[in-house]
């Protein structure tokens, strides 16, 4: 998948003129990529529109326009890009209530190892997790995932950790999405 590159980026002046037009085309790719399972796990298939609008995002949030500070957030940002034949993903963790959190990202430190996808040819690919999002007593309620998915064609998730059995197959219109993606 490529990357975002400096030269997609706008200063965060222009972007701010930009910001609306921008954020809607931002928004109908993530509306296509967004994947609830089950009642807790919300996936965000990332692409390099929704990647740049992050990026561009932060640099209007924080004023950034040195050129080491932007690059800084092109390698963070990117690295949730997948790289060739992969997705890569922001998965949400969402449970209301503080307390509840805090228990149940403890009860779930194995959801890794537990998330698969699942493609056409009925196969299924376990999700690759970002080590740094987790430690041995918990996990973060923000992860960043990838699947190797090759020429494979995503038909949807499965989840088997025990709390959290659940299953979804993908619309056509995010299979479309993230066929685009892979470049298929």
């Amino acid at each position: 998948m490529p990357k975002v590159q400096r030269s997609n980026l706008l200063d965060f002046v222009t972007y701010t003129e930009q910001r609306d037009a921008i954020r809607a085309d931002a928004m109908a790719a993530k509306d296509l990529r967004r994947v609830h399972l089950g009642d807790h796990l919300t996936f965000l298939f990332e692409n390099p529109t929704t990647i740049r609008y992050q990026i561009l995002e932060m640099m209007r949030a924080e004023q950034i326009v040195k050129e080491a500070d932007i690059q800084h957030e092109l390698d963070t940002y990117n690295a949730v890009l997948g790289d060739e034949g992969e997705l890569g993903c922001t998965l949400l963790i969402e449970i209301t209530g503080e307390a509840e959190r805090a228990r149940l990202l403890r009860r779930w430190r194995d959801l890794p190892g537990h998330i698969f996808m699942t493609f056409l040819d009925g196969s299924r690919e376990a999700a690759i997790f970002d080590d740094e999002q987790m430690n041995e007593e918990k996990l973060s309620s923000v992860q960043f995932l990838k699947f190797l998915v090759a020429h494979r064609t995503p038909a949807g998730l499965v989840v088997d950790l025990p709390d959290l059995q659940a299953q979804v197959d993908f619309t056509s219109a995010t299979r479309a999405a993230l066929r685009s993606d892979l470049g298929a």
